[in-house]
């Protein structure tokens, strides 16, 4: 498969689950969390999805169009290493959705990072809420969602945080 396939066929599941995201969270409110913000076309995405949702950025360095970047209270600069742990203090209540798409292409790198997210989220979301992310988070005791039919599995994942719905 070329690259560019394996590109389109990533944004295609990111924008599949995305959507289904935002129809299972219909009617509820709270922050949303967008881990990585590249060019800003998914946070733009998002945005209109949660349109009545704080929506906070986890990025180290921005290079996304201006139209497409967070305002300065909706921006996290750093590594998510640092800067993930301690949110909770700037986004004040549990998110309903939090969104990762970082993968780097190295195996291990990633199934590094996937764990490392499944940790350090949980504690940002609420019950009922739903993580995607690109990489496996490898949780347990938290509910592996079916994907958007046509997407393959291993091709992206997302997960409803155990307890009760919003």
């Amino acid at each position: 498969m070329s690259r560019l396939d394996a590109f389109i066929r990533r944004l295609t599941a990111q924008r599949a689950c995305l959507n289904l995201a935002a129809e299972m969270l219909a009617g509820r409110r709270g922050p949303v969390l967008e881990i990585g913000l590249g060019n800003g076309r998914t946070y733009d995405h998002v945005r209109t999805l949660f349109d009545e949702s704080d929506i906070f950025v986890f990025e180290r360095k921005v290079a996304a169009h201006p139209s497409c970047t967070p305002d300065d209270d909706h921006l996290l600069l750093g590594d998510i290493h640092e800067t993930i742990p301690g949110a909770m203090d700037r986004i004040k209540v549990p998110a309903i959705l939090a969104h990762a798409d970082i993968g780097s292409g190295d195996k291990e790198a990633d199934t590094a990072t996937g764990a490392f997210l499944g940790q350090v989220l949980l504690p940002l979301m609420a019950p009922g809420g739903i993580l995607i992310s690109d990489q496996d988070m490898a949780l347990t005791g938290h509910e592996k969602l079916p994907l958007p039919e046509g997407i393959e599995p291993g091709r992206y994942y997302m997960y409803r945080v155990s307890g009760s719905s919003l």
